[in-house]
């Protein structure tokens, strides 16, 4: 069997873990059948899949070892194709390729004299195909690593990119972190200067940073080539072209081997869901006609997103995109993949007008595309085989069963999905509630509502939600005084003291309580204001939006750097204590009267105390284990911009529950198999008060608008 798969499913595991995917094990069994029948053809035909992803080493444009060129496109629409460029003055008579079968076509440039390359170094190139009805279109190789646009240039063009010295890496991947803390990040904003920022100023200034913020994954967007800046890098139109408006591939090198160097993991968001509708320098039409990479008709284009859409049965196509993760991953060493818009993908209806309840029939049948569901399967088994620490997370907001369980159980095999509900959940609390009516049981729901067995990133608030049009939860919170009233010399207002206070607890509930792994994009951890708008017509090109002010947070008189010292803080107890890699949390309170939710996880003991008003000097929660226990952080302390009501001197031991507070409990167990089954009921029956299943409590003062944690007293060193 292709690569040592077992030839059937091993759905055993899974559906003892959910019983209720028994009435689809065929359509799980099918999937994963068609997963290693493709499997097993590539082997066959190509020798092997890790020759098949190899694709770059052939197609496009390779120097040999002679000093010779070597060019193969596939273009199966072409009646003719041939390559133009400085090299040979642009001239359409001397570079033809030679037709090949399966719609193939090659090129053998032999080397100079000298025995140099016939095709210089920065010199700029194009492939000119001949139509069916003789005419002649201009094409940048889907292969290009390297396209620069002139300022004022309607289109890319394409250059060759054979430095005579390339930048040589020093440092190996970094091992695999037990616990997944991610700082999603843009290149072009990491500045506070209104413009386009560069890899080098990212090495430079941003790296420190984020690894003092106690991140130890960086999730870098926009880097494959996109000719729309305001497009957020998703309107992909080279996909082995790392952005030049960054710098050059060299300098991102850099980037992701300085990175290394400070043991940080990089991620890359790979779109693979879909492709941009430019035609000179994108891949639509490539060959002149509308499928070649694409399905042809209304089914090859995505109508809300306006671009191209892969055929994901197609031999070719299914070569180009397991070439492409194979390249970022060999030439400029990137340790994982957030797969963009994994719900377009896998579902014909792209999820467009399309309310998932979580009825598993939504996940199966005709819906589904499996075509690029086998692919995604076929993807994290390429990567996850040769890059046994690789990381994948699916942007993913259905919630489909499986796509985060290993391939040999027929999942998908990604490693995480994300939690897109929780800042969609936390936006929707701000634009919609008071204070006093903000539902605890509505916000743990949201935080656990998760498939039991399969990782989710927790995010308080995304890259998307800042776009123009909405606005950053510090926004939301403090808008009306972040201009005026953010000064430590001034006393704290009512709508700062609020906004600051509510941010902490907002990110370290999420942080604790949502998931596997966190997320925070670039600037967020200290309450960036405003919003994110990239240059465009509409507001006349400007880039004051497009920037992450960290001007601010380097002014230690403003408060932003309070949020920040928090953030880091938050994050560096994480990794001692390693919450997000600890089973989910237990919930043993979620008081709506009170306000006050409060969880266990990772032997630490969660406090917050949502409520406007009330402090609680003496208020005993329930917890599993008894002992002596001691604070080990509280979002009211002075550096994070509250107001020092806490003592962490202070000793807090536990007592015996009666039996009685226990009685008609409900217990959540990391270990129990039923436990998403019951979630739901559980969730119902705890909503105004403790789960009196704990056998111990302990008393402690709560301020209003504060979050604390406790560790037991032997574990705190």
């Amino acid at each position: 069997m292709a690569a040592g798969l077992p030839a059937e499913a091993q759905l055993d595991g899974l559906l003892r873990l959910d019983p209720h995917l028994e009435q689809y094990s065929e359509d799980l069994r099918r999937r994963y059948k068609k997963f290693t029948n493709l499997a097993k053809n590539i082997e066959e035909s190509e020798g092997s899949l890790d020759k098949f992803s190899r694709g770059f080493e052939s197609f496009g444009i390779n120097r040999q070892a002679d000093g010779g060129i070597y060019c193969k496109e596939w273009a199966p629409g072409a009646k003719s194709v041939c390559l133009v460029g400085e090299f040979n003055g642009w001239d359409t008579s001397s570079h033809h390729y030679r037709m090949l079968q399966f719609g193939k076509w090659e090129l053998h440039i032999p080397p100079r004299a000298d025995g140099s390359s016939p095709i210089p170094h920065g010199s700029k190139l194009k492939v000119l195909m001949g139509g069916e009805t003789g005419e002649q279109l201009y094409r940048i190789s889907p292969w290009a690593r390297y396209v620069t646009k002139e300022q004022k240039a309607l289109s890319y063009e394409w250059v060759h990119w054979d430095p005579p010295r390339r930048y040589v890496r020093k440092y190996p991947h970094p091992p695999r972190p037990k616990s997944v803390r991610i700082y999603e990040a843009h290149v072009g904003i990491a500045s506070p200067e209104g413009r386009i920022a560069s890899y080098k100023n990212f090495t430079q200034n941003m790296l420190v940073r984020i690894k003092d913020l106690g991140y130890n994954c960086i999730q870098l967007m926009a880097i494959m080539e996109h000719a729309y800046y305001a497009s957020f890098g998703y309107q992909v139109t080279s996909f082995f072209a790392a952005s030049s408006r960054y710098g050059t591939p060299d300098d991102l090198k850099e980037l992701v081997d300085t990175a290394h160097s400070m043991g940080l993991v990089v991620l890359l968001d790979i779109v693979h869901s879909h492709a941009s509708k430019n035609t000179e320098d994108g891949l639509n039409q490539f060959d002149g006609t509308d499928s070649c990479f694409f399905h042809s008709g209304p089914r090859g284009i995505h109508s809300l997103w306006d671009s191209r859409l892969f055929n994901y049965s197609n031999w070719e196509v299914l070569r180009f995109l397991l070439s492409n993760l194979r390249w970022w991953v060999e030439e400029y060493y990137f340790d994982g993949f957030r797969f963009d818009g994994v719900t377009s993908m896998v579902y014909h209806h792209h999820g467009t007008g399309v309310s998932f309840s979580g009825d598993y029939s939504e996940y199966f049948g005709l819906q589904v595309n499996e075509d690029s569901l086998v692919y995604l399967i076929l993807s994290n088994h390429l990567l996850h085989t040769f890059y046994p620490d690789f990381i994948t997370i699916a942007e993913d907001v259905s919630g489909m069963p499986t796509l985060c369980r290993p391939v040999i159980e027929g999942g998908a095999g990604f490693d995480f999905r994300l939690a897109m509900a929780v800042p969609d959940k936390w936006i929707q609390i701000l634009k919609e509630f008071k204070d006093e009516d903000w539902n605890m049981g509505n916000i743990v729901f949201t935080l656990t509502n998760r498939r039991y067995g399969e990782k989710c990133i927790a995010y308080a608030e995304s890259h998307d939600q800042a776009l123009v049009g909405d606005k950053t939860l510090a926004f939301w919170l403090m808008d009306a005084e972040m201009y005026t009233n953010m000064s430590v010399l001034t006393p704290l207002t009512v709508v700062v003291d609020r906004g600051i206070q509510l941010h902490k607890m907002i990110r370290l509930i999420t942080h604790a309580l949502g998931g596997e792994g966190y997320l925070n994009f670039i600037g967020n951890e200290f309450g960036h204001p405003e919003w994110l708008d990239f240059p465009r017509k509409g507001n006349n090109e400007s880039y004051h939006y497009a920037r992450r002010q960290f001007n601010l947070l380097d002014n230690r008189l403003l408060r932003y750097s309070q949020l920040n010292t928090f953030d880091s803080d938050m994050n560096k107890l994480e990794e001692k204590y390693s919450w997000l890699a600890a089973p989910p949390a237990y919930v043993s309170e979620k008081h709506e009267g009170n306000k006050v939710i409060a969880f266990e996880r990772a032997n630490l003991l969660f406090v917050f105390n949502f409520n406007h008003q009330k402090s609680f000097p003496d208020y005993r929660v329930g917890i599993d284990l008894p002992g002596k226990y001691k604070m080990v952080l509280d979002t009211d302390a002075g550096d994070y911009g509250g107001h020092g009501r806490l003592n962490h001197n202070t000793d807090f031991f536990t007592n015996p529950q009666p039996q009685n507070n226990r009685a008609n409990s409900v217990m959540f167990c990391s270990d129990d198999i039923d436990f998403f089954q019951r979630r739901a009921h559980a969730f119902e029956l705890v909503n105004y008060g403790v789960l009196h299943s704990c056998e111990h409590s302990l008393q402690i003062y709560i301020p209003s608008r504060t979050a604390i944690i406790l560790a037991r007293s032997d574990i705190t060193k």
